[in-house]
């Protein structure tokens, strides 16, 4: 059967939009109840009510889905992750918690420089394995297109064969793997008290295999104190620009450095974490249409003040949510810990975090145009809760609720099939 027809959702929340939602209109998530929704070849054909669906399509010669009592809604896009990683930092995370500072943490072997030497050890056809599985994961929480960066191999090497596995991943498995190089995530050993020659050789070296390989539709700076300065995050990302890669940046999360201003400043695709992000740098973002990615499960982790997401909103930002999966300051990809997070510290509403997790995170990565909504014409990436509206995703605390996951239209998750009596 070449159509499928999702039928008497209680809401059927559309997220209607081809582009990131600023401000206020964050809360417009298009609720239809009682909704319906056509999918063909992977497509959606239509969406409406139940009885205007069901006027123009025959149920019976179509898959259907009844989805009474439960919530429809767009395939969460989580479009902040470092998903592909070698070795794990388990101590570090209690070291943390027991106060030990950062430079500590690296002189008892923690730190991502310990990830980078595990990732640099780890065979492709291992971290192919171990990538797959972590999707495998997210799937079943509802995550159908995941953003992953590079960052743990700091030579060409390493780097390429992180950006391969996430294209080879993105191609053999449900979720969308949409591939940012992160060259410039720390200083390498090798070029330790050398970061303008580092700087120089992403420039130079880094950047142009990179490109050549075709793989990376961003490039990302950790714009930070100690790690790449203001300028030096510029000089990276003009360069990659004229390469074709977007911008993105790690901006301003340990101290206000004006990481936001510069995302501002290169129209950046996205500016994310933004714990001490000033007024100014909030104000830059709504001005420039950057999306403003908030990692609250990061912060929960380390203890930190959270990102003011309710001053982005409210000064007519664009606001994203994402894991921040990596195996050092974040390792949790769980979705419902940041709807629930989202809620509790950073004061959005359902509605906004919804759009937040949909229609924005795609938005994030540069595929508003085709995922994040549902509406005729953009690919079938919707979730089904097992719940009757989204309000459950962030009350429900912490727990997974999804009932099923399609991906271009065919059902990939069926927790409901999957549960044994």
């Amino acid at each position: 059967m070449s159509l499928l027809v999702i039928k008497h959702a209680a809401e059927l929340v559309t997220c209607h939009g081809l582009a990131p939602k600023f401000g206020s209109a964050m809360n417009d998530i298009g609720i239809i109840p009682d909704g319906a929704v056509v999918i063909e070849n992977g497509i959606i054909k239509a969406v409406g009510t139940t009885s205007d669906i069901l006027a123009q399509v025959d149920d019976e010669l179509c898959q259907v889905i009844d989805a009474s009592g439960k919530c429809v809604m767009p395939g969460f896009v989580d479009s902040h992750t470092h998903f592909i990683f070698g070795g794990y930092r388990p101590e570090e995370f209690f070291w943390r918690l027991k106060g030990a500072p950062y430079l500590e943490i690296l002189e008892r072997g923690g730190g991502i420089l310990s990830t980078v030497q595990a990732t640099r050890n780890t065979s492709k056809t291992e971290l192919k394995k171990i990538g797959a599985k972590r999707l495998a994961d997210m799937l079943a929480m509802g995550v159908t297109t995941v953003e992953g960066k590079s960052g743990y191999g700091l030579n060409c090497g390493t780097e390429l064969q992180q950006l391969e596995v996430m294209s080879e991943l993105s191609n053999e498995q449900a979720v969308e793997v949409v591939p940012t190089f992160l060259g410039a995530h720390a200083i390498p050993p090798e070029f330790c008290g050398k970061t303008e020659e580092y700087v120089s050789f992403i420039i130079k070296e880094a950047l142009p295999a990179v490109a050549k390989q075709g793989i990376a539709n961003f490039c990302d700076v950790f714009c930070e104190q100690g790690v790449f300065s203001i300028d030096q995050s510029r000089r990276i990302l003009q360069a990659a620009q004229e390469l074709g890669m977007k911008a993105k940046l790690h901006a301003d999360e340990i101290i206000a450095l004006g990481g936001a201003e510069l995302a501002g400043e290169l129209q950046a695709i996205s500016a994310d974490h933004l714990l001490q992000a000033s007024d100014a740098g909030i104000a830059a973002l709504a001005e420039h249409h950057v999306v403003a990615t908030v990692l609250p499960t990061t912060t929960f982790c380390l203890q930190e003040s959270y990102a003011r997401a309710r001053k982005m909103i409210d000064s007519g930002a664009a606001v994203a949510l994402a894991t921040d999966y990596n195996p050092g300051s974040c390792f949790s990809f769980s979705i419902p810990l940041v709807s629930a997070l989202a809620a509790v510290q950073l004061k959005m509403t359902p509605a906004e975090i919804i759009t937040a997790l949909t229609i924005n995170g795609a938005a994030a990565v540069g595929r508003g145009d085709k995922i994040g909504s549902l509406e005729c014409g953009k690919q079938a990436d919707i979730v089904i809760l097992e719940y009757p509206s989204h309000l459950f995703l962030p009350y429900h605390a912490g727990i997974n609720i999804i009932d099923k996951v399609i991906k271009k239209g065919q059902v990939v998750i069926d927790n409901q099939r999957d549960k044994t009596v």
